[in-house]
């Protein structure tokens, strides 16, 4: 039986610059202005591809590595704005949900978040692989926590604590992104199961930008070290 092609999806070069560098019999393809690399990470078959910012971005780029690449399995991986307040820069959030924070049909009788077509304001995240890279990040980097929860996306960089609290009182999320819900949306119409693995970078108050500048990189590096664990750990 041969390996599940893993897709994985960063929105910016140095979130998956680490991986790109570590491809063996690697490739490159452009799509859509998307740069789609394909090798094997620790003898894993995958295709690392750098979406871009924001959900339309996201979302094509998860639907060609579905449907042209074959990805039977997608880890969107990068860095995060913190909403819970126990939420320290380095720590792992793991998903269990996405909602999309900028969804609003809400004067029409939907609640806030409502995704048409699939009528959910949650996109659950495949329980097995969510808990596979938890076990591993808990057993990386002691000096940060890992954390399971749901996480929001908008396209919209939240650095205003209005804003935070907002999204926290709707939907109890965690964490803030631009790119994890729009993937996780691609992934539940084509029934492909996902995780969404974000490492937080700020605190999505109105010091993230300063945060995110001095923090991005390091927080990237720990969420690609876990994608390698998980590729070494993937058996035939």
């Amino acid at each position: 039986m041969s390996k599940q092609i893993l897709g994985i999806i960063g929105a910016l070069s140095f979130e998956v610059e680490l991986l790109v560098a570590q491809l063996e019999d690697g490739n490159s393809t452009v799509i859509s202005g998307i740069t789609f690399h394909t090798g094997t990470l620790r003898g894993c078959p995958v295709v690392v591809a750098v979406s871009g910012v924001g959900k339309v971005n996201a979302a094509v780029c998860a639907q060609l590595l579905i449907t042209v690449f074959k990805a039977e399995r997608i880890i969107n991986t990068g860095v995060a704005g913190g909403l819970a307040p126990y939420l320290r820069q380095g720590d792992v959030v793991i998903s269990s949900d996405l909602v999309q924070h900028d969804m609003d049909t809400y004067c029409t009788g939907d609640p806030y978040g409502f995704i048409s077509g699939l009528n959910t304001v949650k996109l659950t995240a495949d329980s097995a692989l969510c808990a596979r890279l938890k076990a591993l990040a808990e057993n990386g980097d002691d000096s940060h926590k890992v954390y399971s929860g749901i996480i929001a996306t908008g396209d919209q960089f939240i650095a205003d604590h209005k804003q935070s609290a907002v999204i926290i009182e709707r939907f109890d999320a965690i964490a803030c992104e631009m790119e994890g819900g729009a993937i996780a949306q691609v992934c539940c119409m084509a029934k492909v199961p996902f995780c969404v693995v974000r490492c937080i970078s700020d605190n999505a108050d109105d010091s993230a930008a300063m945060s995110y500048a001095d923090f991005a990189s390091a927080a990237a590096k720990r969420g690609a070290d876990l994608i390698l664990s998980f590729c070494e750990g993937e058996t035939v």
